[in-house]
């Protein structure tokens, strides 16, 4: 299981498709340029993920920017959010940049990851996808 499914089972309730593995792992597997398969509405309804997560942080007792940091969305879902991480979640998701170069690298994480949770269930607010 990689990074960006264990993300799913964090954020997707346990009933939903996106939560189960061969989903999330497909989604993530596949090459550029490729179909992903997604969840249809038809399928399950859409998961607001906006309120999960705003209600994780209340929760946490936390203060994370979990809506542009991908380390922040990372331990919000108590996952680790290392480098060594964060290069891994790069991989997966075929990151094509420096991961040396961090901060660009984490800005297109949390894009991708954003657009995989909206591919695949969940209704993520517009100014997260652009």
């Amino acid at each position: 299981m990689g990074i960006l499914s264990d993300l799913f089972h964090k954020i997707f309730p346990p009933s939903h498709p996106a939560s189960q593995g061969d989903l999330a792992a497909s989604s993530q597997t596949a090459p550029p340029g490729s179909a992903a398969p997604t969840v249809s509405a038809a399928t399950a309804p859409p998961v607001d993920i906006d309120a999960v997560l705003t209600q994780m942080q209340a929760q946490s007792g936390q203060q994370l920017n979990w809506k542009t940091s991908i380390v922040d969305l990372m331990k919000l879902v108590g996952l680790d959010s290392s480098l060594a991480n964060r290069k891994q979640l790069a991989t997966e998701l075929h990151y094509t940049g420096d991961t040396n170069d961090s901060a660009s690298m984490n800005i297109w994480l949390h894009k991708q990851v954003m657009q995989k949770i909206a591919a695949n269930g969940g209704k993520v607010p517009a100014e997260l996808l652009s």
